[in-house]
């Protein structure tokens, strides 16, 4: 009984710092892309939104493309468009021709409600793990495993595949405790791009007869 109990204590020590190694290369990954992002004075996202749920029998696939610079970004998604100028969010709906404005809060952290969030929402509330790695199209896509480390998360995990080359995001898949599963993979990114100095200020006469909902 003694060498069993003394056999699973060393496996737990020697375990110990692979483990340990891994959630640090695992971090330094993340931020080594997430320093690069912010390096750039302003990039272009096209991406693929799905989402996916077996239970619901529901299966979406949305596109979509995002321009960000700094704290401002302009995304182009579901029939929508939603502008932050840095101090509101404007999200202009055509088809209803209805804006609806709000401000941001600090809550507002999930990359998807908020784009400029998409490579820095990890940095609290999460554990990190060294996952697959998969060649796709030519690249070598490392993942890393977020775990949230908040007990009434809706969230099991979440993948972000990493290019190693290019230190860039390419997919984000966030897996819910209700069976759902969204996936954002990008498909294309230009890097600082021109922008016109007013392309972040919203202008409510390019929306003559449109409802603002305040």
């Amino acid at each position: 009984m003694k060498i069993k109990l003394l056999s699973i204590t060393l496996l737990f020590f020697l375990s110990t710092p692979t483990w340990s190694q891994t959630s640090i290369e695992a971090k330094d990954l993340l931020e080594k892309a997430s320093k690069k992002l912010d390096k750039y004075v302003s990039f272009e996202i096209e991406f693929i939104y799905v989402l996916n749920n077996q239970i619901e029998q529901i299966n979406q696939e949305s596109k979509g493309k995002v321009i960000i610079a700094g704290d401002k970004y302009k995304l182009n998604f579901l029939d929508a468009i939603q502008l932050f100028d840095g101090k509101n969010i404007y999200t202009i709906v055509p088809e209803n021709e209805e804006i609806t404005l709000i401000k941001p809060t600090d809550n507002d952290e999930d990359f998807m409600f908020n784009p400029t969030k998409i490579l820095s929402f990890y940095k609290e509330g999460y554990d990190y793990h060294w996952d697959i790695s998969q060649k796709i199209k030519g690249k070598n896509i490392q993942f890393i495993k977020l775990i949230p480390t908040v007990d009434d998360s809706d969230i099991k995990s979440i993948l972000i595949g990493i290019d190693t080359s290019e230190y860039h995001v390419y997919k984000i898949i966030e897996v819910g405790f209700n069976g759902t599963i969204t996936t954002l993979t990008i498909n294309n990114m230009e890097i600082n791009k021109i922008i016109p100095s007013n392309f972040f200020v919203f202008d409510p006469s390019d929306y003559p007869n449109y409802y603002i909902n305040e």
